[in-house]
């Protein structure tokens, strides 16, 4: 019997049998470097030195 989205339990099974661990993986890195490329951008960070001396300078700021 079909819920009221239409699916049956089947459908929910066969997308389970679907699912790609390794892709959903992949997805979920590329969200995660998209995002830290916005933050990078909107923080005027444009290299891994830049990001660290950011880094540093923050620390710095705060007495750490």
């Amino acid at each position: 019997m079909a819920g009221k989205n239409g699916r049956t339990p089947d459908d929910d099974a066969a997308d389970d049998a679907d699912f790609d661990e390794e892709e959903y993986d992949a997805l979920t890195l590329l969200e995660r470097l998209e995002s830290l490329e916005e933050e990078m951008e909107e923080l005027e960070v444009t290299t891994l030195d830049g990001l660290r001396a950011r880094i540093r300078d923050l620390h710095a700021e705060m007495g750490e």
